[in-house]
């Protein structure tokens, strides 16, 4: 029984220290990168519209052939 208490002890250690270091890497805050740029890649055709050309969400046509 000593043994076992004995064999235990190191496992329950780092089993403890690991659940620590878990914990910390998952409550910890994420920090933004430290020269962050806009991004350029457009993978949307016609991607960014003028504030003109936006449409307005409130106004949609509606099909009339919709069931």
């Amino acid at each position: 029984m000593i043994l076992t208490a004995c064999l235990l002890l190191p496992v329950m250690a780092a089993l403890l220290y690991l659940t620590s270091r878990i914990e910390e890497w998952l409550t910890r805050t994420v920090r933004p990168p430290r020269h962050a740029r806009r991004r350029h890649l457009r993978l949307i055709p016609g991607g960014r519209r003028a504030a003109s050309t936006r449409r307005i969400p409130g106004r949609r046509h509606r099909r009339l052939d919709a069931a």
